[in-house]
């Protein structure tokens, strides 16, 4: 039995287990220029996990959510925005960091993430809350860290020696520099880890594999391509050996591979 990460472009990820239950992260599609499947496309979803209220990660949750009829897991401010869109809050649940939940037989934990998550609503309100990282359980054995956009910081080594997470995925880079202008993201450096900050994370979480995030694609990424060579380098008899993965978007990784 094997659980699959689809890579959906930027931080989006749908994550299928062994029994065909699907887990979409941060379901970022309409104005995603890389991603393989649009909302329409879907035909399940039994789980949506939020890491935050920017508009790359929240995405396209709430046309989904009423598509599907299916639970969000999120913090509170997420909650917040998507019940004033009108959206049933019995069917949000909001987690705090550390704290675990079992919604429709799949387990979900948040984590701390070192970010930001506001927003501002159509009619003025300022709305802001811890953003969050996730460990995911699909199967049985499997343990999936998504860093949503954390910066590093020590608490990704306690992530590493409580949870002991099998595979990581870690934002290290940024979209083009004009995605980021024509939304008002002038002159910011938004990766949220460096290459060097992120093989070092991974190598504090102790995964097998660490797959790279937050792009649209890796082709001649110079942040991605430091990241492999990093990690491909940097094992030792003292440092256990992570190997790197790099996703396009619709590309599909299985584990345990066969």
């Amino acid at each position: 039995m094997a659980t699959q990460i689809q890579f959906l472009g930027m931080a989006a990820y749908r994550i299928t287990n062994s029994e065909g239950r699907v887990i979409l992260i941060d379901p970022f599609l309409t104005d995603n220029p890389v991603t393989p499947i649009q909302v329409k496309d879907l035909d399940r979803v039994d789980l949506i996990c939020v890491t935050h209220l920017a508009f790359d990660h929240l995405g396209d949750t709430e046309e989904i959510v009423r598509r599907f009829n299916c639970p969000v897991c999120c913090g509170a401010e997420v909650k917040y925005w998507l019940t004033k869109k009108g959206l049933p809050a019995r069917d949000i649940y909001a987690i705090a960091w550390g704290i675990q939940a079992l919604i429709g037989g799949l387990r979900v934990r948040a984590t701390i993430s070192m970010h930001t998550s506001a927003r501002v609503t159509p009619d003025g309100e300022f709305i802001s809350g811890p953003p969050l990282g996730f460990i995911l359980y699909p199967d049985p054995g499997v343990r999936i860290y998504h860093s949503g956009d954390s910066a590093i910081s020590a608490e990704i080594k306690v992530i590493g020696e409580v949870y002991r997470p099998n595979i990581a995925l870690l934002g290290l880079t940024l979209p083009p520099e004009k995605f980021l202008n024509d939304r008002g993201y002038f002159g910011l450096h938004m990766n949220e880890m460096t290459a060097d900050e992120a093989a070092l994370a991974a190598h504090w979480l102790g995964v097998e594999y660490a797959i790279a995030s937050h792009y649209f694609s890796a082709a001649n990424n110079p942040d991605v391509e430091k990241f492999v060579t990093l990690l491909n380098n940097g094992h030792s008899d003292d440092v256990p050996a992570v190997k790197p993965v790099v996703l396009e978007a619709g590309d599909v990784f299985v584990y345990p591979p066969a």
